[in-house]
């Protein structure tokens, strides 16, 4: 059984891929709590500064996906699945001229989840 931390749905992924093809290449990072709260964001990579803090939950359609340690200590005991919605969120991500924004639907790890990505 493979296991992933986070997920994309076919909409976000249909955005993404419209995102690649005109930005190149990208990085998530979801934020933590400014702006539009606790959202993913995506930018072209090198426009973000990653430090030894930021934890790589995933690669999304070839994209990694980072969050911040101390948010991610907020995050560790669940599944996170990308998708969007129609809207102008209040932040810098690539998505939000388009008029959507990326966001999160979460839920609690199974026990199985847990026990391999948690160890």
């Amino acid at each position: 059984m493979e296991v992933q931390r986070v997920t994309i749905t076919k909409k976000a992924k249909d955005l993404l891929k419209q995102l690649k093809e005109k930005h190149g290449e990208l990085i998530f990072h979801q934020s933590g709590g400014c702006c539009d709260g606790s959202a993913p964001m995506i930018f072209e990579e090198g426009d973000m500064y990653l430090d030894d803090s930021d934890i790589l939950l995933g690669q999304l359609e070839g994209v990694n996906y980072y969050m911040n340690q101390d948010q991610f200590e907020y995050w560790k005991h669940t599944h996170l699945t990308v998708d969007i919605t129609e809207g102008r969120g209040s932040s810098f991500s690539l998505e939000i001229p388009l008029g959507f924004r990326f966001i999160i639907h979460s839920r609690i790890l199974t026990e199985e989840e847990n026990a391999v990505l948690n160890k």
